[in-house]
């Protein structure tokens, strides 16, 4: 947190920890970030078999001022909440990506299995979700989009769903990364809102997760290039044996959680010259 100076203007943006649940390492350290008022929001995987106890750790720890979102989650090493998905397990990002741009999903079996998470999260934590988004972006992929906006207009119509259209200024050079996840985001905004949905306001917090970056630098472009109402995803937390079995990304949530619970953070929170973000 960094308190408004005299003559500076303050942007309200959304800090969010994606992931909670994935592993224990990970839960902790967006508590200890959530507890400490670091960041003010995070995304729930509700197809854990330890949701119920991860959600009794979290609801202390947030002061009933953060954000807790549901992170739908349809790709990975995951078993599903219904029988829809073929496999033990969810398909891999590419699968799925196919499989939805050329229409053959089911939108049946999706729509199952989007209530069933949001059922899920309901029953941990007693209430709807916040807001939705989703694992790997994949609430913005062809017919997921269309059931994750039905569900939660139906089950949780105060909620607001992520919208990953790169804020002005928030891409650096070429990022195709960020281009892409922009390009799924196309239109989200305006069905979001014919469903009478809410929407943040800009959205950055995608890079290339490789050793060596230099997180402090990448989180202070993001947030000069948001404006109030903005998100920034983040995936803080700490790297455990159930981390390693369950997902890619390790050593770079390390770092996020080291500039995100470090002595820097406030300066950085002050990221022009006349204005002062606030996660508040």
């Amino acid at each position: 947190r960094h308190g408004p100076a005299q003559g500076f203007a303050v942007k309200r943006i959304v800090i969010c920890a994606d992931d909670y649940g994935i592993a224990p390492g990970v839960s902790e350290a967006i508590r200890a970030l959530l507890s400490e008022r670091r960041i003010n929001a995070t995304s729930v995987m509700t197809v854990l078999p330890d949701l119920l106890e991860e959600a009794d750790a979290l609801l202390p720890m947030t002061g009933g001022q953060a954000s807790i979102g549901l992170h739908l989650t349809l790709t990975g090493n995951f078993e599903p909440l219904t029988h829809g998905f073929r496999g033990a397990t969810f398909p891999s990002l590419s699968k799925l990506m196919a499989l939805a741009f050329a229409r053959r999903l089911d939108p049946v079996n999706v729509k199952a299995e989007v209530e069933t998470q949001f059922m899920a999260f309901e029953e941990a934590f007693g209430r709807a979700p916040d807001h939705v988004d989703g694992h790997q972006h994949v609430h913005l992929l062809p017919i997921v989009r269309e059931a994750v906006l039905d569900v939660t207009r139906r089950r949780a119509p105060n909620a607001w769903v992520r919208d990953c259209t790169p804020a002005a200024g928030a891409l650096k050079g070429l990022d195709p990364k960020g281009r892409f996840i922009g390009a799924l985001a196309r239109g989200l905004a305006e069905q979001a809102a014919a469903a009478g949905l809410a929407t943040n306001r800009g959205f950055a917090g995608a890079y290339n997760f490789k050793v060596g970056t230099n997180y402090g630098r990448i989180l202070t472009h993001f947030l000069a290039a948001l404006g109030d109402g903005g998100l920034v995803m983040v995936h803080p937390g700490h790297v455990d044996d159930a981390l390693r079995a369950r997902d890619p990304l390790t050593g770079p949530r390390e770092a996020e959680y080291d500039v995100l619970a470090g002595a820097a953070l406030p300066q950085i929170l002050c990221t022009t010259p006349r204005s002062v973000v606030t996660c508040d």
